[in-house]
C-alpha cells in the first residue's frame, strides 16, 4: 500500500455515486482520535503514542495594484491591543490572530518597470525574462505543495476571481505574468480555476452523470450511518459542516446553470468561454457572490485536509473589474492611480473583508483544542504599496493565524527603513516554509528567515 493509499485510509470519507466527501476533524472517532504512524513527507504528524496533532495550512490571497497608502497603517496601543487604520478595520475582531507586517520587499521587483514585472514573480522572488518565453521561478506555494504531494489528495488549490489577460505589456513582459501568482517552475504557471462550480467539483471529486445533481442526497445514506457512532458534540458538528456544505452547492448550482447557458450561447459562433464577458461565462454576475464562493470553497478544502496549501487571486494585476455595489464609477487599474482617494480607499477595504471573511471562518471551525485558523496562515499580499506611483520598493504583507502556535500573533511588524537584507520578503516566506514543515535553508534571495518571526517552534 502506498503513502497515499494508507493516508487514506485514515481519513474520514462519506462516500456516494460518483462522489467523495472529506469529513472535518471528528474526536469520537478513533481514526482522528490518536496521530497515527508518522505519513510519508508530513511534518505536522508525531509519533507519540495518543497524541493528535492537526495539520498546518497556508493560504496567500492576493490583490493587484497595491493599497490605499494614508488608510493602510496598525499601531499597537499602550494597553497591547491594535489599533487599525480605515483600510483595516475589517480585521478588528480579528487582531488577536493578526500580523500586519510593513516595509518588505522583493528585490526583483523592483527597477524593472512597472505591473507584469512587480506581480510575476511576487511569490518566488525569481528574475523574470522579458520577450516571448516566460522564465522565473517556481512560488512558495508550490514549493509547500510539493513537500505535501503524498499527504494530501489534492496538492494544492490555485484559485481565481478574475481571467487571465494575454500579449505583452509595454515593458516587453508577458502578461501572463500580470494574471499569475503561482508557478510550478521557472516557465510555467499553474493552471488558475475560475469557475466556482469546478472547483467545488474537483474538491468533492464530483465526476459522472449525476455531477450536477446534489452531493449531499448522494452521501445521505453513508453520512446517516455514520452519524450512529459519533458522539452529541461530533454530530452537532457533522451537521453543522453539512448545512454549510448544501448552502454552497446551491450557490454553485445558480453558477453551473450560468455556465451551461453560456455553452448554449456560444454554440453558434463558437468563441471560447474564457474570452466571453460576465456574466456569460458563467461566472457569478455579482463579483461579491463570486469572492465569498471561492473563499468558501478553500476553507472546506482546510476542514477537511483535502490540501494544505492554496492560493486565491481576488484581482489580478492590471484588473478591469468594476465595483458598483461600492458606488466606484472606474475600474480597479484607474481608480489605483488615485490610491488615496475615497473610491480607491472602499475598494481596498472590500478586499481586506475578503481576507477576513476567510479569517472568520476558519475561526468558527473548531479543530483539536483550538481551530483551523489556529492552525493556519492566511496572507494578504499587494504588488505594490502605491498604485499611483507604482512604486514597490515596500508591499503591504498581512498574516491571520499561528500556523499550530509555532507563530506569535497580535503584532505590529515595520521594516521601513531597515538595511535591505533584513527586509526581505522572501525571508519571509522561509520562514514560513520552514514552519510548514519544508527543509529548506535557502529561497529566493533569502539565506535566513525574518529574526522577528522568532524561532521554529
Amino acid at each position: 500500500m502506498g503513502p497515499k493509499s494508507l493516508l487514506a485510509s485514515r481519513r474520514i470519507f462519506l462516500i456516494g455515486s460518483g462522489v467523495t466527501m472529506a469529513l472535518p476533524w471528528m474526536e469520537s472517532l478513533p481514526v482522528w482520535g490518536v496521530q497515527q504512524e508518522r505519513a510519508v513527507g508530513d511534518p505536522t504528524a508525531t509519533s507519540e503514542p495518543g497524541v493528535a496533532v492537526p495539520p498546518r495550512r497556508f493560504a496567500a490571497l492576493f490583490m493587484g495594484n497595491g493599497i490605499s497608502p494614508k488608510n493602510w497603517w496598525a499601531r499597537q496601543a499602550e494597553t497591547g491591543e491594535m489599533e487599525l487604520g480605515p483600510s483595516l478595520t475589517p480585521l478588528k475582531a480579528l487582531t488577536p490572530h493578526l500580523n500586519v507586517i510593513s516595509g518588505l520587499f522583493n528585490k526583483q521587483a523592483t527597477g524593472v518597470g512597472i505591473h507584469p514585472g512587480q506581480t510575476g514573480n511576487i511569490l518566488s522572488g525569481a528574475s523574470l525574462q522579458r520577450g516571448a518565453v516566460l522564465r522565473g521561478g517556481i512560488s512558495m506555494d508550490q514549493v509547500i505543495a510539493a513537500h505535501f504531494a503524498d499527504v494530501t489528495p489534492q496538492p494544492s488549490l490555485v484559485l481565481g476571481c478574475e481571467q487571465p489577460i494575454t500579449g505583452y505589456h509595454e515593458t516587453n513582459f508577458s502578461m501572463a505574468y500580470s494574471s499569475h501568482i503561482s508557478w510550478q517552475d521557472s516557465s510555467s504557471p499553474v493552471p488558475m480555476e475560475v469557475y466556482p462550480s469546478l472547483a467545488f467539483d474537483s474538491l468533492f471529486e464530483n465526476h459522472g452523470s449525476r455531477r450536477t445533481t446534489s452531493i449531499l442526497d448522494r452521501v445521505s445514506e453513508h453520512a446517516r450511518s455514520l452519524r450512529r457512532q459519533l458522539s452529541h458534540a461530533d454530530q452537532e458538528k457533522l451537521d453543522e459542516y453539512l448545512q454549510s456544505v448544501r448552502q454552497v452547492e446551491r450557490r454553485v448550482e445558480r453558477s453551473r446553470k450560468q455556465l451551461q447557458r453560456a455553452g448554449e450561447n456560444a454554440a453558434p459562433s463558437d468563441p471560447p468561454l474564457v474570452s466571453m464577458p460576465r456574466p456569460r461565462n458563467g461566472l457569478p454576475e455579482d463579483l461579491r457572490e463570486h469572492m465569498r464562493l471561492m473563499a468558501d470553497i478553500v476553507s472546506f478544502a482546510f476542514q477537511t485536509d483535502r490540501t494544505r496549501v492554496a492560493t486565491l487571486l481576488m484581482c489580478r494585476d492590471l484588473s478591469g473589474l468594476f465595483y458598483p455595489f461600492l458606488d466606484v464609477r472606474v475600474a480597479h487599474h484607474p481608480a489605483s492611480h488615485e490610491d488615496n482617494s475615497e473610491p480607491y480607499e472602499r475598494i481596498v477595504r472590500y478586499y481586506v473583508s475578503q481576507f477576513a471573511y476567510l479569517g472568520e471562518k476558519l475561526a468558527a471551525m473548531p479543530e483539536g483544542e483550538s481551530n483551523v485558523l489556529e492552525n493556519s496562515c492566511l496572507m494578504f499580499i499587494s504588488n505594490m504599496w502605491s498604485g499611483s506611483q507604482h512604486d514597490s520598493t515596500r508591499l503591504p504583507v498581512l498574516l491571520l493565524g499561528s500556523l499550530g502556535r509555532s507563530l506569535e500573533t497580535n503584532r505590529v511588524i515595520d521594516y521601513t527603513g531597515k538595511a535591505d537584507d533584513q527586509r526581505r520578503l522572501c525571508s519571509l516566506y522561509l520562514s514560513l516554509m520552514q514552519r510548514m514543515g519544508v527543509p529548506a535553508r535557502t529561497f529566493g534571495d533569502a539565506e535566513q528567515g525574518l529574526k522577528e518571526i522568532g524561532p521554529i517552534a
